[in-house]
Order: C-alpha cells, then structure tokens, then sequence
C-alpha cells in the first residue's frame, strides 16, 4: 500500500510517543491500514491518518486493563525519567498516569485537541483547520482540557513541578 510506505514510518513515531510502547504503536498501526485495506473508500492522506491513529492510542489509554499494563511497563516514565511521556501544563508537567486519567474523562474531540496541542506543538490554528472547528472553539476547548487537568492537579494526582 503506497500510504503505508509514504506516511508509515511518521504514524509509527506519533503512536510510540502517546503510548510509550513501540509494539502497541505497530499494533495501532498496523490495524488502522488493515482496515484501510477492507475499505478502500477511506481517505489515504497524512491528516486523516494521524487523527486515526490518534483516536485509536486515545482508545487504547482509555481503556482500564491496557491503561493498567502501559503503566506498569513505564514506572519510570512515571517518577520523571522520560520526558517525551510528559506534558508541560502551565506551571506544572503531567506524567504518563495523570496523562491517562485525563484521557478518559475528555471526549473524543476533547482527546484529540490535547494531543495536537500538547504532544504535536501544533498551534490553535493548525488544529482548528485539521478538526474542521473554529480557531475560537478550539480556543475554549483547549481551555475546558487545562481547566479538568488543573481539576486533576488539584485532586491529588501525582505532578511535578516544570
């Protein structure tokens, strides 16, 4: 498949940078162009494939039992040691844990904004063109994911200082 040997190597990297794991990553990828395979109808370009493997590893940390697993295999990205596994919030940074917790109380456009803002350095702009929403929405969504991670924070749950 011409997608796979175009944009395989760059989904791969976004999916092992959101999950930590470079064989849940190949999982990920590898079954999004499967199913590419049984509908070819389905868009090909680089946009909608990074919002498909996005969607799928959000899925994948939402789910309890994999969550459990991922978390298992990177305690150390959760005492601080990997860094590519955190995200800067404010004056705060969210481990891989808080990260997880968070992913499963956002919705899917919720999810996916955190991801291309936090994670692909994308701007408000860049990602209200990908998403099809305003700069505005996207502004406020953005918002509403800081406020539940401030929430998060506040809570209790396991941060350090960036």
């Amino acid at each position: 498949m011409d997608a796979y040997e175009r944009h395989g190597r760059a989904l791969l990297r976004k999916a092992e940078r959101l999950l930590l794991s470079r064989e849940d990553a190949r999982d990920v990828v590898q079954g999004l162009f499967l199913d590419l395979l049984e509908d070819p109808t389905t868009p090909h370009d680089l946009p909608f494939l990074y919002r498909a493997v996005t969607h799928r590893c959000l899925t994948l940390l939402r789910d309890e039992k994999n969550r459990g697993r991922l978390l298992g295999e990177h305690d150390a990205t959760l005492r601080g040691q990997a860094r590519c596994a955190r995200i800067a919030l404010d004056d705060r940074v969210l481990g891989l844990d808080a990260l997880a917790r968070l992913v499963v109380e956002l919705d899917e456009i919720e999810g996916e904004i955190l991801v291309a803002h936090f994670f692909d350095d994308m701007t408000q702009e860049e990602i209200a063109e990908q998403i099809g929403l305003s700069r505005k929405t996207v502004g406020k969504k953005l918002e509403e994911v800081k406020a539940r991670a401030r929430s998060l924070v506040a809570n209790g749950e396991e941060v350090s200082r960036g």
